[in-house]
């Protein structure tokens, strides 16, 4: 019986460290149903400098956040301001070094952001970084979403680019990177299902030799972005403890 009830009490504090914990799965573009949020940068003339999106810009309905862009996050610095602290293989322009301050608001003083032209890009007009296709580009989210992503490219080095997350406060909730070459989606949710994600860096975390850009920014809450399904993994740990709950109920009867 008291081993029964270890095991509950053990599944039960780990997975409720699960759902509390601040973390990011990734997830495909499919996961971005009707009613979520898309910004494909056709919305404003081309050269348009850190273009601002309210709701009624992008079709957003009521609750919908305001989104904008620059650089990168106050209290990050560009990689040209340290070199050999970015990722080998990196041009300095694109590498992010630093973690946000709170609470999370664009560095005014970064390099813009503007939309442009990009041949390698079947959906252009798409946005850029400064200078062209070798800046990183930092996204706000006037309020948390729960899913975000983006198609980012043309990718021609693996694992070269990536997205990092953060929440309110400028805590980092986690990145994913690209797995493959050419124009590839990179999304993801938060972990504990709750919509937590304010802001979204994407930069170089390693080689990446012919420049990069973002289109088709996608977001949401839950019900606009569908939530993957549990880990194998975590839905044992959960039907473990469900199972120890059965048994002492039971044995108390």
């Amino acid at each position: 019986m008291k081993s029964i009830l270890r095991l509950t009490v053990a599944a039960s504090a780990v997975l409720f460290a699960h759902s509390a914990s601040a973390g990011v799965v990734r997830v495909s573009e499919a996961a971005f149903v009707a009613g979520s949020g898309l910004i494909t940068f056709s919305e404003f003339a081309q050269g348009t400098v850190n273009p601002v999106y309210a709701p009624a810009t992008y079709g957003g309905g009521a609750g919908s956040p305001t989104v904008t862009f620059d650089g990168y996050f106050t209290g990050q610095t560009a990689g040209a301001a340290n070199p050999g602290a970015c990722p080998a293989g990196a041009a300095v322009s694109g590498c992010v070094l630093g973690n946000p301050t709170g609470p999370l608001s664009l560095a005014a003083a970064s390099p813009d952001t503007f939309i442009t032209q990009d041949g390698a890009n079947p959906t252009s007009p798409v946005l850029s970084g400064t200078p062209q296709f070798n800046g990183s580009i930092a996204i706000l989210f006037s309020t948390p979403q729960f899913g975000v992503g983006l198609q980012g490219g043309f990718f021609n080095a693996i694992a070269g680019t990536a997205i990092t997350a953060f929440d309110s406060l400028g805590n980092v909730l986690g990145s994913v990177t690209n797995t493959g070459l050419g124009i590839e989606f990179l999304g993801l949710v938060s972990d504990n299902g709750l919509a937590q994600i304010s802001g979204l860096l994407f930069s170089l975390v390693g080689a990446e030799p012919a420049g990069f850009a973002i289109d088709n920014v996608r977001f949401g809450l839950q019900g606009q972005v569908v939530t993957p399904v549990p880990e194998p993994a975590t839905a044992a740990l959960f039907g473990a403890g469900m199972l120890g709950l059965f048994f002492a109920r039971r044995r108390k009867a």
